[in-house]
């Protein structure tokens, strides 16, 4: 008989924003990743991911077999369809029932996954997987820091934790510490008492960057407080733009008892919920922020998050172009980006060099702006293929579809066949842009721009524009918000 112990590892990665007019469907997570078998692991040795973290724990551990069951990752976006996430589910529990003997699952989620009718997902999932695996197996899940956890969670799993940096780096990190954890479970380790704080406030992310601010206080306190038989403090942020009875911050602790769990997520929730007020922001308007932004020499970005797709935004927006082409530059400048992929084969018939007349933007929410009607130049045309350089998911690929380079007045704009946010030099480099001879990138993105750009840029700015992913939350209908939740 076989000593080998056996690791199941399943994977469903999704933001959604419930307030998107897009769903969430088959081909997003086809063109980013859907698979399953353990072969397919090879692709993501060296990379900054929690499946490169899968494949360095099966490198290093000969004495392991891991079944790798559905893997499925889509960029942030609208609500996943409900048929579509209903497979995928039954696709991880067929594995896990006919899988035979378990010692220990992995579950990599983002923790805030909705579809078109249920605003847990993630909730769902994990109950379900420990239906079929029973209560002895050890369950472990890894969050991304913008989950909507439920305080149901320690009730269900073993061990789980979420990343710690804003811009994400470190999600191989996250994803060891659990699989370290299932390891020391299934070697016969006592199981660790959890307990979960909530924070009852909707937490703008805009300043939840883990280098400076509230956020970074809250986790160099939860750091502090990993002591003494607290194993582990994961802080929370939430995602605002999902629409869950699980909104809000939220304070995780694993100890040695349940006391000492207890008192530290609560210690640390009520920290966060203490500075609340640190995460509230207000933005510049387009203009404002490009006539700051020029200011400075050299290099310079200004970013508008209401519509940036790790949000749930949908490339589509058009008040930050607006104003770009209202200003005249001493320089190159890019837009990134659209997400239209008719116009991307309009480009493509026109050819390198051609003029076409476009309509850029306006096409999916035009209540969020109205098309830029224009005549543009095709500059460049790609088939949207290029890897990660980081510090964001380093080494990963990427497949935007057929993308294309158009110039507008003094703009170039990039126009791409999927949601998918331009925030790593390689992205620019593939379109035939030197970010040494650019003068300003106006980008649809937020704080995991920051990642690549923070050293790069003499400035970033941020601006309010209208967008699925906008500042003011007052105006979004929610439905599923806890009561006494503040905004």
């Amino acid at each position: 008989m076989s000593t080998e112990k056996r690791l199941a590892v399943a994977r469903l990665w999704h933001e959604g924003n419930s307030f998107s007019p897009l769903p969430t469907t088959l081909a997003d997570f086809e063109r980013r990743e859907w698979f399953d078998g353990v072969a397919q692991l090879v692709r993501y040795r060296g990379t900054g991911t929690e499946l490169g973290a899968v494949a360095a724990f099966l490198d290093s551990h000969p004495d392991w077999e891991i079944v790798t069951l559905r893997c499925a990752s889509a960029p942030p976006g609208g609500p996943v369809e409900d048929a579509l996430y209903e497979g995928i589910v039954t696709d991880i529990l067929r594995g896990l029932a006919d899988g035979g003997r378990w010692d220990a699952v992995y579950l990599s989620l983002h923790g805030a996954l909705v579809t078109m009718g249920e605003p847990q997902a993630d909730l769902k999932l994990i109950r379900r997987v420990r239906d079929v695996i029973g209560s002895t197996v050890p369950l472990g899940v890894s969050f991304d820091l913008h989950a909507n956890v439920s305080p149901e969670l320690v009730h269900l799993v073993d061990f789980a934790s979420g990343y710690k940096t804003h811009p994400h780096v470190d999600m191989d990190q996250t994803a060891a510490r659990v699989l370290a954890e299932l390891e020391r479970l299934a070697a016969g380790g006592a199981r660790l008492a959890g307990a979960v704080a909530k924070v009852p406030a909707l937490l703008h992310s805009f300043n939840m960057r883990t280098n400076a601010g509230p956020m970074a206080e809250t986790m160099a306190d939860a750091r502090a407080a990993t002591a003494d038989g607290v194993k582990d403090i994961s802080v929370f942020g939430g995602f605002v733009w999902g629409d869950s009875p699980d909104a809000g911050g939220t304070a995780l602790a694993w100890a040695e008892t349940p006391l000492q769990a207890r008192n530290a997520a609560e210690d640390i929730a009520a920290r966060l919920f203490g500075r609340r007020a640190q995460f509230q922001t207000s933005l510049p308007t387009p203009q404002q922020g490009l006539a700051e932004a020029l200011k400075h020499p050299g290099l310079v970005c200004v970013v508008e998050p209401s519509d940036n797709p790790l949000s749930g935004g949908i490339g589509d927006t058009t008040a930050l172009l607006r104003a770009l082409l209202d200003v005249r530059i001493d320089g190159e400048a890019v837009f990134a980006f659209f997400y239209d992929a008719g116009l991307v084969q309009m480009a493509a018939a026109a050819g390198i060099g051609g003029v076409l007349p476009v309509k850029l933007g306006g096409r999916i929410a035009p209540h969020f702006g109205a098309p830029i009607e224009a005549r543009a130049e095709v500059l460049a045309l790609t088939d949207g293929h290029f890897i990660n350089e980081g510090p964001f998911e380093t080494g990963m690929a990427v497949d935007l579809g057929a993308t294309a380079v158009l110039k507008v007045d003094n703009v170039k704009v990039i126009v791409t066949s999927s949601c998918q946010a331009g925030i790593d030099p390689a992205y620019f480099r593939l379109h035939d842009i030197d970010l040494a001879k650019t003068r300003l990138v106006a980008a649809k993105a937020k704080n995991h721009f920051r990642a690549a750009f923070a050293d790069r840029a003499a400035v970033i700015v941020d601006v309010d524009t209208p967008g699925p992913a906008a500042l003011d939350l007052s105006v979004l209908p929610f439905r599923h918000l806890p009561a006494g939740m503040e905004m």
